[in-house]
C-alpha cells in the first residue's frame, strides 16, 4: 500500500508539471507571436490624406474620414486591452463570463487575443490566433485545442480582417491585395486578399461615416452540425473616441448568426487602453 501511495503521488506530481509545462509553452507562443505581430508597425508610417479616399465608393470615403484625422499616422498594427463579457451557450442560455484580455491586432498578418474569464467556479484562460485556439480550465486542464487547419484559418482570418474595420482602419486603405465596392449610400464592401486567404467584409455607416454595424460571411462550425460553412457574423461598435489621431469604438458587440433570430452577442467589450506599438526596422516579417 505504501508503494502504491508513493508510486500514485510521483504519477500525480508528474502530471501536474507536465501540464504546468504545457501551460508555460503556450504563453511563451502567445508573449512571442504579439512580438512579431508588433514589430509589423510601419516603422515610418505615411500620413492620412483625405484627399487620397475621394475615389472610393461614397460610403467608404466617408468612413475612412470619420475614422482617420488628415495627417495621421497610417498605423496598421493596434494593442488593445478589453473587458467584458464572453458566452459559452447560445441565445436562450448564454452562460456569460466576466472576462478581460488583451490582443494585438495586425491584419492581414495575423492577431492574438489572450483573455480570462471566470464565474463561479468556472475559471477560464487561453488564447485565440491565426495558427490555434487555446483555452484551459482554471490553468490546470487543457479543455479546447484547435488549430494548424484550413479551416481554422480561414475562420481566424474573417475575424481579425472584420476586427481591422473596427479597430485599424488604416490596414484597409486601398492597396495590393484590398479592394473597396460600394453596395449602397450607407455600405461599402471590401476585399481583403493575403497569401491563400480571401474575405469579404460590409462596413454599414451613418451619413457622417461613423461605422454602425459590420457584418460578413464567416466560415464557421458555430451551428448545431458543428459543420464549418459560410453563416453570416457580425459587430456592433459604439462609443468612438479619439486615439491617436484616430476615432475608433471603445464599446463592441458580435455574434454568429447576425441579422437572423439566432443571433446573440456572445461577446461584449470595452476597450480599456488601446494603443499603437512602434515598428522595428530590424524586423518586418511574420
Amino acid at each position: 500500500m505504501t508503494m502504491w501511495m508513493f508510486f500514485s503521488g510521483g504519477l500525480l506530481l508528474a502530471t501536474v508539471m507536465i501540464l504546468q509545462l504545457w501551460r508555460w509553452s503556450d504563453r511563451h507562443a502567445d508573449r512571442a507571436l504579439g512580438s512579431r505581430l508588433g514589430k509589423l508597425q510601419p516603422v515610418r508610417p505615411g500620413r492620412f490624406d483625405s484627399q487620397s479616399v475621394t475615389d472610393l465608393p461614397d460610403a467608404a470615403r466617408r468612413y475612412f474620414q470619420f475614422s482617420i484625422q488628415p495627417g495621421a499616422p497610417l498605423y496598421t498594427v493596434a494593442r488593445i486591452s478589453m473587458e467584458g463579457k464572453f458566452a459559452l451557450g447560445d441565445r436562450e442560455k448564454p452562460g456569460y463570463l466576466d472576462m478581460t484580455a488583451e490582443q494585438t491586432l495586425a491584419a492581414p498578418h495575423g492577431f492574438i487575443w489572450g483573455m480570462r474569464a471566470a464565474k463561479g467556479w468556472m475559471h477560464l484562460s487561453g488564447s485565440d490566433s491565426q495558427s490555434w485556439t487555446r483555452f484551459w480550465l482554471a490553468g490546470i486542464l487543457p479543455i479546447a485545442r484547435q488549430g494548424g487547419q484550413a479551416d481554422h484559418r480561414r475562420s481566424a482570418f474573417g475575424r481579425y480582417v472584420a476586427e481591422a474595420a473596427i479597430w485599424t482602419p488604416a490596414a484597409l486603405l486601398p492597396a495590393d491585395g484590398v479592394t473597396w465596392e460600394g453596395i449602397d449610400m450607407h455600405t461599402a464592401r471590401v476585399t481583403v486578399t493575403y497569401r491563400d486567404l480571401s474575405q469579404q467584409v460590409d462596413i454599414h455607416v451613418d451619413d457622417d461615416g461613423r461605422p454602425a454595424y459590420v457584418s460578413f460571411q464567416r466560415w464557421s462550425n458555430a451551428n448545431p452540425e458543428k459543420q464549418f460553412r459560410l453563416q453570416p457574423f457580425g459587430a456592433y461598435p459604439s462609443e468612438f473616441k479619439e486615439f491617436q489621431s484616430f476615432t475608433l469604438p471603445t464599446h463592441v458587440e458580435a455574434g454568429n448568426h447576425f441579422g437572423t433570430e439566432s443571433y446573440f452577442p456572445f461577446f461584449i467589450v470595452d476597450v480599456t487602453r488601446l494603443e499603437f506599438p512602434l515598428g522595428n526596422a530590424n524586423d518586418q516579417s511574420a
